[in-house]
Parts: structure tokens; sequence; C-alpha cells
């Protein structure tokens, strides 16, 4: 009790929520959904046509695992402009494969394959689990029915090879994405394993409905280990799905604790699919940004070059981590740009655009950084060493806006644990809650 009440006291409330609940992209959807109803936000069918109110707030869900949450201050005019943080909802893992049915002697196990770009040794000896989306049959062929699930409890575990059987393990292995990441699903008689469908049957199980009826699922293997604090004083957190949890939890926090600014519209989107390169539907290198922001003014009878002028005129913030500087590898950082973990938010420049950062967009941060005294820091890549890109320069090729890409110090990014700084969330939530208050 005592470790989990220091947890709860060093680390913001809604993040552990995220980390807990945020198990697949489609059920980080269904925690912001929640939230956001509790302030009173109003749910909308995307492909329905909208009557909004001045003054209203409103959330939209995008085939499962997107969302876009908005608030229409109440001066909001023609020619305004839009307010937008942008992160996502995916993180790199395992998914399960169709017919994942497997064996080895009395081991069963289940075909994987694996989504965006884990570290893969991270993820053995784990306990591990599933969740996400299954979709059964329902009254007609253009009409299944669509449920989230969650076995809850480990089901899995990849186990490493012990050192006796691999000598050269620590001078360093290639693991083998079809032959050395399956997971170990249990144990049965041959009998039991060579009939197949062990998995359909267990997930059918979990669903109270028969196998016959599922008719195709998106799941998602996770890392059930609790988040635990570490450090001497208590200085970090370690956790799984830190990428980007800790956005899309400062996001929710920001736009449900921020006043209304009077004009504009504030908005918080929240993408799937930006690990694996966001050009899906749900993706941000996709129109669908556009094309709700469109919708929005068409709703109070703007016209189309109304509608263009007000994307044109708007602000968005790309809201993923950045790389920490790291203790024990620290020339693959910038010699002069490095980011500390506890230093605050980082905001991230490069002039091959990875990042979408430009000028005008980081004097805005800046700005409100230091006029509300939250911690910033400027963070560049090693010019000599790749790294990864975000949704920010991606989505705003699509909805033409200036664009800022900010988010807080990892070590780690992208193994099955990651390490943050305590301190850094509360910024990153100050300075969203800014971002939609400051004139």
């Amino acid at each position: 009790m005592a470790d989990r009440q220091n947890l709860e006291s060093r680390v913001p409330e809604g993040l552990l929520r995220y980390i807990e609940r945020g198990i697949s992209p489609y059920h980080v959807v269904e925690a912001a959904a929640e939230e956001l109803e509790r302030d009173g936000y109003q749910e909308l069918g995307l492909w329905d046509s909208w009557s909004l109110d001045k003054g209203g707030k409103y959330y939209v869900k995008a085939h499962g695992s997107s969302m876009f949450a908005f608030r229409i201050n109440p001066g909001f005019g023609r020619l305004q402009s839009f307010r937008i943080a942008a992160a996502h909802t995916d993180w790199p893992c395992m998914r399960i494969k169709t017919a994942p049915d497997m064996s080895q002697d009395t081991y069963a196990k289940v075909n994987v394959e694996t989504y965006g770009g884990p570290i893969l040794n991270t993820w053995l000896d784990r306990p591990l689990s599933v969740a996400g989306r299954v979709t059964l049959k329902g009254n007609g062929c253009f009409s299944p029915e669509t449920r989230l699930m969650d076995f809850g409890r480990p089901v899995f575990t990849i186990p490493n090879l012990a050192i006796h059987m691999n000598r050269e393990v620590n001078k360093g292995v290639e693991l083998n994405k079809q032959k050395d990441m399956l997971p170990m699903a249990g144990q049965a008689a041959s009998d039991v394993l060579n009939k197949g469908g062990f998995f359909l049957n267990a997930l059918a199980g979990e669903l109270d409905a028969a196998p016959e009826d599922i008719l195709f699922y998106e799941l998602s293997v996770y890392n059930c280990d609790k988040p635990d604090i570490l450090g001497m004083n208590g200085e970090f957190l370690s956790a799984p799905r830190l990428d980007n949890l800790t956005s899309v939890s400062a996001c929710v926090d920001g736009l449900l604790a921020g006043t209304e600014r009077g004009s504009g519209v504030d908005m918080a989107v929240f993408f799937d699919h930006e690990e694996i390169g966001s050009k899906t539907k749900q993706g941000a290198g996709s129109s669908l940004l556009a094309l709700v922001m469109e919708k929005i003014c068409r709703s109070f009878g703007y016209s189309g070059e109304d509608c263009i002028n007000c994307l044109l005129k708007s602000f968005l913030l790309s809201v993923d981590v950045a790389h920490g500087k790291h203790p024990n590898q620290p020339d693959k950082s910038d010699v002069t740009n490095p980011v500390f973990l506890n230093g605050g938010v980082a905001l991230k420049a490069e002039s091959n655009q990875k990042y979408a950062t430009d000028g005008e967009a980081v004097g805005v941060v800046r700005s409100i950084c230091d006029k509300n005294h939250i911690p910033l820091q400027l963070f560049a890549n090693r010019s000599d060493v790749g790294s990864g890109s975000t949704l920010g320069s991606i989505a705003s090729s699509f909805a033409v806006m200036n664009t800022a890409d900010i988010g807080i110090p990892l070590l780690a990014m992208h193994s099955a644990r990651e390490v943050m700084g305590v301190k850094d969330q509360e910024a990153l939530s100050d300075l969203m809650r800014c971002f939609w208050q400051e004139q």
C-alpha cells in the first residue's frame, strides 16, 4: 500500500489511469471518452450531420482507435482559428495474427506479427496479456457487432533461452520476429493442440460468444507490468506505454482544465497508426483532421473559403515523447542540445522536418512557457544519429498550419518498459492548459 501511495503522490492520477486502462488503441479512446463525458462533452457521429452550439463541448470517435475532442468557445466566428494538440494512441508491440494456433510438443503458442518498432528483447520473460477489438456477427452483413475485450490477466510469456544453451547471449543476439517472438500460451495434450482453435475458443470464452460468431479481431499483446517509482529520491517513473500515453493524458488534462478563451475552437486529437507511418484512414497522414475542422465550420454556415481560411490560420501542437540523454550512452545525444529527465518539456526541431517546428511556432511555445514559468528544453538530434519522426510534419502537410513538436523526455523509448522524470508530466499538462488559455 505504501508503494501505491508513493506512486500516486508523485505521478498525476490521469497518467496512471491511462497506463492501467490504455492497453490497446481502442481502450485509450474509450478511457478518454469516459473522462470527457464526465466533464459534459457530448458524443457526435463521424458521418452524422452536426448541429453545434457556441459554448458546446463535443467529441467524435474515428474508426474506434482515433478521436477528436473539441470545445467551441462562445465567441467563435468567421475566420477564427483552431488551436489543436495531437497525440497518438498506439505503441510498438505484437499483434495476434489470424489463425494463430501453433504448438511445439505440449506447448501451445500463438502466431504474432510485430507492430511498429519495438525493442524486441525487452518483451522477453514478461507477463503479457491481450486486448483490443473483436468483430462479431450482427443483425446483417453490413452491421456486424464490435466489442472491446481484455483478458485482464497475464496469459502469455516469451521465454528467453538459458545462457547454458546460448553462451554468446551477452555479446548480443539477433531475435527473429517469426521464430523467437512467439508467445507461449499454455500447455495441453497433443490431441487437443492438433485440433486447432484453442485461441479462438479462449477468446470466445472471454466474450461469452460462440467461436463461429467471431468474424475478425484486432488484438494487441501488452505488457502487464505495473508502473513503479525509481530513484533514491523517487525521481523517475518506469512503466509500459509512456510513448505516447503521457501525451494523451496531458492533452485531456489540459483541455479539461483550460478556461474558455472567448474565441476560436480548442481541440485535442488522438490519431492511431503513428508507429507505422500514419498513412491510414484514422492516421495523421489522412484528410481526417481537415474534414473534421470543415464539418465544424460548415455547421455554423461558413463558406468553403471561410473553412479554408480558418484552417490556414490555425495552430497545431504535435505532442510526442523525446529522447532524454542516456546516462550510459551520452554520446548518442547532440553535443549542445541534449534534454534531461525532470528538465521539463522538450521542444523539438530538425531542419529536415522530421519535426515540424518552425520559427513562428517556436516563438509561440516559448512565449507560453516563459509567461507561465513552465520548464522548457530545446532538443535536436545528433547529426550522425538518426531519430524517429512524429505525426506533426505529416498532419500539417494535409491540414496546412503552423506546427510545433513537443513532448517529455524518455529513456528506453520503444522498450516494453520506458522511463520518464516524474516532474515532466506536470510541466506538459501545464503547457497544454496554458496553450488553450493564452491570447
